[in-house]
């Protein structure tokens, strides 16, 4: 069941909402960015499971996944009186929300239902309260919860406030790029295959053996099953070693972010991979062939 456009934008007027209340009454100046950015995330959080319940459309916290980061990120740049370094990792946050909004959109992400796992997932658990407890806990709490941790290296650089952009910032920042743009190119190849292959764009005859099978090996794919992954790990890695150069410390407690989002991703590959794998008969020599997220170069 699709979820109508006037129940997407009541949504993300109360998102807004949380915004201004939060800030409101945990203001930035006084209490710390964190806090300000954790009663935001409480309020989406409580938002997220109650429109699940509501509509039976579980992909709420699905649709702030590229919109309330950047604006977290922007909390943490004006707590940070724009410094250069926590200015320029906002910027980033934009550009990767921006671009990763957009591929949610022509998806079909803001008004096209649910993500196809949920009703999977749903009927696994079997039971309709364990099935809200998971919505609470880890769809609309855990999730939304790294959101706060994955921008924590922004956290950090807010505190830098005299710092300047030094070479080593600059690469890091130009890394973050490079594995944006990865992210970009994979979703480019798998909507133009997915797109064909429903009879959305017309045939290619460079899909014809995908067609078969089902699901893209070519391209990126050829070298990673999940490459789109890779570039969304690279992203939030690179954007912690901006802040850790910033700090002064490749190691730093702000890595907490990255590796808990490099752990949801695996354990989402392995989900995902067994529908895909009990779907397609192709998929397990595949499987063989190809790793998971990390190219195989030879």
């Amino acid at each position: 069941m699709n979820t109508s456009g006037k129940t997407v934008i009541l949504f993300f007027v109360l998102v807004a909402g949380c915004f201004v209340l939060a800030i409101a009454l945990v203001p930035v100046g006084s209490q710390g960015p964190l806090r300000t950015v954790i009663a935001i995330t409480a309020g989406t959080a409580v938002l997220s499971f109650a429109f699940g319940l509501a509509t039976h459309d579980y992909s709420w916290t699905d649709r702030l996944w590229s919109t309330t980061p950047v604006g977290y990120a922007w909390i943490y740049a004006a707590a940070g009186a724009f410094n250069p370094i926590v200015t320029l990792a906002a910027i980033l946050v934009t550009i990767w929300g921006g671009r990763l909004t957009f591929n949610f959109a022509r998806r079909g992400g803001y008004t096209g239902g649910e993500d196809y796992r949920w009703p999977i997932l749903r009927e696994r658990i079997g039971n309709p309260v364990g099935w809200q407890l998971f919505n609470l806990l880890f769809v609309a709490g855990y999730q939304q919860f790294l959101f706060i941790c994955f921008t924590l290296p922004l956290y950090t650089m807010s505190s830098l406030t005299g710092a300047r952009l030094s070479p080593g910032a600059i690469a890091a920042a130009v890394l973050l790029l490079a594995f944006l743009t990865l992210e970009t190119i994979a979703d480019q190849q798998q909507f133009e295959f997915q797109q064909s292959k429903y009879g959305l764009l017309s045939k290619r005859e460079e899909f014809r053996s995908d067609y078969e099978r089902g699901f893209r090996t070519s391209g990126l794919f050829s070298r990673s099953r999940h490459p789109n992954y890779l570039g969304e790990l690279g992203v939030w890695w690179s954007m912690y070693l901006l802040g850790a150069i910033g700090m002064g410390s490749l190691v730093h407690w702000s890595i907490a972010g990255p590796l808990l989002l490099t752990l949801l991703f695996i354990g989402s590959t392995i989900f995902t991979e067994g529908i895909t794998t009990s779907k397609y008969p192709g998929y397990s020599e595949y499987r063989k062939d190809v790793w998971p997220i990390f190219p195989k170069l030879w």
